[in-house]
C-alpha cells in the first residue's frame, strides 16, 4: 500500500519505518526542505539517535507526492495538528483516509485529534494509540498499539498495514475513550515526573497512576467512552510506559518542576512539545463542562498555569475528605 506519513519527529519517523520494514512503499513528509535533504543525505533522524533510514524510504518536503498515496498518517504535535490538516487537505487523492497518532485536545475547541482531522479534511479518520515510545518501535522491541474508528472496515485496513512480528495491534470502536486516554496519560505522567522531582517513592506514583487513572475512565464515561478501554493498552497501557520512563518527555519535565522549575522553563529544557502542559488545561476545560470532580487534574491545572507550588498541591490532595475506593461501593 501506498502509505504517507506526515511529520518528521521520532513517532513519525519511527512509524515511518514499520511501514517500510512491512513491505510498503512509504513516504515521510517534513515541512522543512533543508531537514528532509539532511535526513536524506546522513541516513538518520537526529530525534532517533542510532538508527539507520532506509535509502527506499522517501523523505520530502513536496506536498504534491501526497496525491498517490491512500492512507495519511499524521504524526505531528497536537499544538500543530489542525494547521498541519489544513496544509495538506487539498492535496489529498479522493480515496485517501487519515490515520491520527497525535495525542491531544485542542485548545479553545476541546476537539480530539480525529474531529480536527475529519473537519478539516473531510475524510474517514482513524485513531492509532497506546504505549509506544518511538525509540523502541524503531528497534523492532515487541509493541502492542490499538487502533480505534467507528468504521470497522478502517480499522482492520489499517491494522492490517501495521501489524507485523514486532508491532501488535488491537481494534476497537471507542475513539473517545482511546483519544481521551491518550490525551491524559500525559497529564498524570507529567504529575509522575513531579513526584520523582520532589523525591517521593514507589508508593506515591502507584497511588498517582491507579487514582489517575480512575479521573481519567469517569470523565470518559461522562463524555459516552466505553470504562473498559481504559484498562486496556490505550489506557493502563499507555499510563504505565509513560509515567515510568525517562523516554517521556511529560515525565522529564515533570521531574524539572518537581525540582522547583517554572513550567516555562522545565519545557524549554525538555527541547521538544510537553503534550502533558496544553492537555492539563483542555481537559480541565472538558472536566469543567461535563461536572466531572477530578483532584489529581485539578492539582495539575493549578501548578501549571495558577502558579500553586507543586508540594502544596500534592498535601491539598492528600487532606481531601475521606472516601471509598470505588464510587459504587456498597455494604450488604
Amino acid at each position: 500500500m501506498n502509505v504517507a506519513v506526515i511529520g518528521s519527529g521520532a513517532w513519525g519517523t519511527a512509524l515511518a519505518l514499520q511501514l517500510h520494514k512491512n513491505g510498503h512503499n512509504t513516504l515521510l513528509w517534513t515541512h522543512n526542505g533543508d531537514r528532509a535533504k539532511k535526513m536524506r543525505e546522513s541516513g538518520c533522524n537526529v530525534r532517533l539517535e542510532g538508527i539507520a533510514l532506509p535509502k527506499e524510504l522517501e523523505i520530502t518536503a513536496n506536498l504534491e507526492k501526497l496525491q498517490e498515496y491512500g492512507l495519511i498518517v499524521i504524526a505531528t504535535p497536537s499544538v500543530y495538528f489542525r494547521d498541519t490538516c489544513k496544509r495538506i487537505s487539498s492535496y489529498l487523492n479522493a480515496n485517501a483516509v487519515v490515520l491520527s497518532v497525535a495525542k491531544g485536545v485542542e485548545p479553545g475547541t476541546l476537539m480530539r485529534m480525529s474531529q480536527i482531522a475529519k473537519e478539516e479534511t473531510g475524510k474517514p479518520v482513524a485513531v492509532l494509540t497506546g504505549p509506544n515510545h518511538a525509540e523502541e518501535v524503531a528497534r523492532g522491541i515487541p509493541t502492542g498499539s490499538l487502533v480505534a474508528c467507528d468504521n470497522k472496515e478502517l480499522a482492520e485496513l489499517v491494522q492490517g498495514v501495521f501489524v507485523s512480528d514486532s508491532f501488535r495491534i488491537y481494534i476497537s470502536p471507542d475513539v473517545v475513550g482511546a483519544e481521551l486516554a491518550g490525551a491524559m496519560k500525559n497529564v498524570i505522567a507529567l504529575c509522575a515526573g513531579v513526584c520523582d522531582g520532589l523525591g517521593f517513592g514507589d508508593n506515591t506514583k502507584s497511588m498517582l497512576m491507579t487514582r489517575g487513572l480512575t479521573e481519567i475512565a469517569r470523565l470518559g464515561v461522562a463524555m459516552g467512552a466505553n470504562r473498559d478501554t481504559f484498562a486496556g493498552l490505550a489506557g493502563m497501557g499507555d499510563l504505565i510506559t509513560t509515567c515510568t520512563s525517562m523516554h517521556s518527555r511529560n515525565r522529564r519535565a515533570g521531574i524539572l518542576i518537581g525540582q522547583g522549575k517554572a513550567p516555562e522553563e522545565a519545557m524549554r529544557e525538555v527541547g521538544a512539545v510537553v503534550e502533558g502542559y496544553y492537555a492539563a488545561k483542555s481537559t480541565y476545560e472538558i472536566a469543567q463542562k461535563h461536572g466531572v470532580e477530578m483532584p489529581i487534574l485539578t492539582a495539575a491545572y493549578r501548578v501549571l498555569y495558577q502558579g500553586i507550588n507543586a508540594k502544596e498541591a500534592v498535601h491539598d490532595l492528600l487532606i481531601r475528605q475521606n472516601r471509598p475506593e470505588r464510587e459504587d461501593t456498597r455494604w450488604q
